[in-house]
Parts: structure tokens; C-alpha cells; sequence
């Protein structure tokens, strides 16, 4: 919107309104208006969840020390939503498709998430949707963004050829038509093609959702997973830099590192209020918009393997969860103390504080390798 209104309408007129027009500066600007906007709605946001009695409902198997977070205002992913999209629409070239597509991934999970979280505080519960209810409206999400993306690959603005960290020549085609001679065999491709498309959205949408377990502990993650992507996103739509770095690149994907910056802006806004002890927890409604737009990134910068690196603790948290319940399924027996793998830390006795800080290093240490890779092909 400002985009529209101070380069293309009154730039002819004023020269160094010409600043606008780099991605660079706006991001900048998406930021900081995400950040402040953050902070500045946090106390009404807060205090609305405390009158309308939203709080925070605690497993009866959850650890011990948590039992006085009961009551904590949750739903707090609306304040992350409102701080994102709103600097998207001021700052980004609105005429942007791939700016939409994000747009609507993080939207579409974050409504599942409210529609879960909701379903929490209608019922005074612990338990929102069914796990194959909220699995199966994630499938839906992540089936309407393959089917925009095959439009825009249908006209030639979107490539399914895939980014492979450490390999140079290595660029598979996620629809593997360039391999398959029979037309018979192309309902296989786009098998395929959503298949791991699923993989990737609903995977990461669910591990932040894992991880979001600890005060401040997903959205400090996310304040590192969206600093990379905005750093990913900026270097892969760079004509120069996506080319040295021998990079598949789709034109017109550098604007999303606008809204990368929002999301980066607006979790660092969130820290404010959620650091320990949090005064507002996000909810499912933060938690799988963030892991679901951070997903989508992802998936239209062709960075799929490498979110892997970007959102690493989120990956082992969740990969904890999957552990522990495929070996008590098959073998009767628990690997961790509790799972996700903070819960099991707490029951060793480490201070929640010490869990935090330790984990966002770790995640600072894999965001950073990934970075990295860029150069190490």
C-alpha cells in the first residue's frame, strides 16, 4: 500500500522517495513496524484475553511447575498475526503473487490453530480439535497452496526444481515430469509433488506447535528461523547473488523477504510480553500460523531441505514426540522422561530459564550452519 502510494504514484515527483523501491529499506521498515506494533497493542491485547477470560488450560500430565501458568492469557497469536500482515500490506508490492501465497499459508494454519484454541476455551479444556481434525485441516491449507503454486508454474512463474545444500548440479524437480516419458505416469509426479509438499508445511507448522511448550522458547526460535529466512529469501531473489551462489531462483521472490522481516519484527515484539514468567502465551493460533508462513517460505524461495537446518530445534522437538511414541507403541517403553524434549530437561531438573537460553543457542548455532551452506557447494 505505501509501496503503491510513495514509489510508483509519487516517486515521478519526488526523486528520493526512490528509496521505496529497495527491498532492502522496506524490510527494514516492515521490521520496525512490526516490532512496535507488537508492542504497542500487547497491554490492550492482554488485557481484552484477561475480561473475556481466555486463559490458559494446563495438562493434568504435564510437569508440576507449570500448574501456575493456569489462567495465563492465551490466544496471544492474534497480536503476531495483526503484526505481520498489516507491515505485509504497507511495505510489499502488493502486486506480488508470492506475497499472497504467504500471506494465506500463514492465515490459513493460524486459523486452524484459532479454531483450536477456541474449541479449548468454549470447553474449559486442555484438548481443542482432534489430532486427525487438526491434521486433516492442515492437509486441506497445504493442498490449496500446491494448487496455487502449480498455477503459477503453470505460466511460468514458479519453479519445482528444488535447492539441495552441498550440491551444486543437484536440482531435482519436485514434479519429476523431466524424468517420466508416459503420460501415464504423470498422476505419480504430482503424488509426489503434494505428497512432500504436506511434508513440509504440515511438519513445520506442527513442530513449532511442539515446541511452544516453555515461556518464550518458540518465539525466541522463531525471532532466529525468520532472521535466516529473511536472509535466505533476500540472497535467493537477488539476481547476482542467487547466480554466484548457483542458486535456483524465482524472479520476484526477493519481495518476500519484506514479510520475512514482519514475521522477524513482530515475534521480537511478542518476546517483549512472553518472555519468563510470560504474561500472554500464543496459542495454537500463533504457533501453526508461524511454523505454517515459515513453511511457505520455504517452499516458494525452494529452500525445503535446508528449513530443516533454519528451524532445527523445532525438527528435533518434534522428532522427540514421534520417538516416544512410536517406542512406547512397539516396544512398551519411553526413550525420554517426557516428550517434546524441553519436558524432558525440566524433569531432570534444569530451570526452565536454563532450558530457554540453551535452546536458542542451539538453534542460533543450526540457523547459522545453514547460512553457511550457501557458500559450501
Amino acid at each position: 500500500m505505501l509501496y503503491w502510494l510513495l514509489f510508483e504514484t509519487l516517486f515521478p515527483y519526488f526523486s528520493p522517495l526512490r528509496l521505496f523501491s529497495y527491498v532492502t529499506f522496506r524490510t527494514a521498515f516492515a521490521g520496525l513496524t512490526a516490532l512496535f506494533l507488537s508492542i504497542f497493542l500487547g497491554p490492550w491485547m492482554i488485557n481484552r484475553l484477561r475480561r473475556l477470560e481466555i486463559g490458559q488450560y494446563i495438562r493434568d500430565e504435564g510437569p508440576q511447575s507449570h500448574k501456575s501458568k493456569a489462567g495465563t492469557p492465551t490466544m496471544g497469536g492474534l497480536l503476531i498475526l495483526t503484526s505481520i500482515v498489516v507491515p505485509t500490506l504497507l511495505w510489499t508490492n502488493l502486486r506480488n503473487p508470492y506475497v499472497w501465497i504467504a500471506l494465506f499459508g500463514l492465515l490459513g494454519f493460524g486459523a486452524i490453530g484459532f479454531w483450536d484454541d477456541y474449541t479449548k476455551v468454549r470447553l474449559r479444556r486442555s484438548l481443542g480439535l482432534t489430532a486427525r481434525a487438526k491434521i486433516g485441516l492442515q492437509v486441506v491449507v497445504a493442498l490449496m497452496i500446491g494448487w496455487l503454486l502449480l498455477l503459477l508454474h503453470s505460466r511460468g512463474l514458479y519453479s519445482t526444481t528444488m535447492n539441495v545444500p552441498f550440491f551444486k548440479q543437484l536440482r531435482p524437480d519436485l514434479l519429476i515430469d523431466a524424468y517420466l516419458e508416459s503420460a501415464y505416469t504423470y498422476p505419480l509426479a504430482f503424488l509426489f509433488f503434494f505428497g512432500f509438499l504436506m511434508v513440509v508445511l504440515v511438519g513445520s507448522a506442527n513442530a513449532v506447535n511442539l515446541t511452544d511448550g516453555l515461556d518464550g522458547l518458540a518465539i525466541g526460535l522463531m525471532i532466529i528461523a525468520a532472521g535466516a529466512m529473511t536472509v535466505l529469501t533476500y540472497v535467493g531473489g537477488h539476481r547476482e547473488f542467487a547466480t554466484y551462489l548457483n542458486l535456483e531462483r524465482v524472479p520476484g521472490e526477493a519481495e518476500l523477504t519484506v514479510f520475512c522481516g514482519a514475521m522477524t519484527g513482530a515475534s521480537l515484539g511478542f518476546l517483549w510480553y512472553n518472555a519468563h514468567p510470560a504474561e500472554v502465551f500464543m496459542g495454537d493460533v500463533g504457533s501453526l500460523a508461524l511454523g505454517g508462513g515459515l513453511g511457505t517460505v520455504a517452499v516458494l524461495i525452494k529452500q525445503e531441505i535446508l528449513l530443516v537446518f533454519v528451524g532445527g530445534v523445532y525438527v528435533v522437538e518434534a522428532l522427540s514426540v514421534i520417538l516416544q511414541v512410536a517406542s512406547y507403541r512397539m516396544r512398551g517403553r519411553r526413550i525420554f522422561l517426557m516428550a517434546p524434549l524441553h519436558h524432558h530437561f525440566e524433569k531432570l531438573g534444569w530451570q526452565e530459564s536454563k532450558i530457554i537460553t540453551r535452546f536458542w543457542i542451539a538453534g542460533l548455532v543450526m540457523a547459522l550452519f545453514a547460512l553457511t551452506t550457501l557458500k559450501l557447494r
